[in-house]
């Protein structure tokens, strides 16, 4: 299998992808945390002393999938046309599990973004949260799916 990010002497490069066509790409990345009942609590009723944890929390995932390009060395930077960072309470598991959707029409995906929202936003939970509980567990952090450019559509089957 070739490796698509290193040149024939084994150096790191960005992909090129002037060549490809521009096609209408959208993905989604999920993952959770899981923290006390008291943290949980907490966090529903929005009497967390550091505010409203999850409105911080999805403004943080979206600007976090904004600037993946800063954080991963060899993505693309993307013009991003939609993302949305959503959040559905567990309380059986006093779990959190976060959702975010990148989408854009370009000649490279974005899953990365997806991922890297995601992940910004449940770190975010922590953040507002560890005053409380930290021993918060985040995990399950995937892609669930994505449409568009050539390896065409993917689902995560459960």
């Amino acid at each position: 299998m070739d490796f698509t990010h290193f040149d024939e002497n084994g150096n790191a490069v960005m992909v090129d992808v002037t060549d490809k066509a521009d096609t209408e790409r959208e993905a989604e990345a999920s993952g959770s945390i899981t923290m006390s009942r008291e943290c949980f609590d907490r966090v529903t009723e929005g009497s967390m002393k550091k505010g409203d944890v999850l409105g911080v929390a999805r403004v943080a995932g979206i600007m976090g999938a904004k600037n993946c390009s800063g954080l991963i060395p060899l993505c693309h930077i993307i013009n991003l046309t939609k993302l949305s960072v959503d959040f559905e309470m567990v309380p059986s598991g006093c779990r959190i599990v976060a959702r975010c959707t990148a989408k854009t029409t370009g000649k490279t995906g974005v899953e990365m973004e997806a991922l890297t929202g995601v992940s910004v936003a449940l770190l975010t939970i922590y953040d507002m949260c560890k005053a409380v509980d930290k021993g918060m567990e985040i995990s399950e952090i995937r892609l669930v799916k994505k449409t568009g450019g050539k390896s065409g559509e993917y689902e995560r089957q459960v």
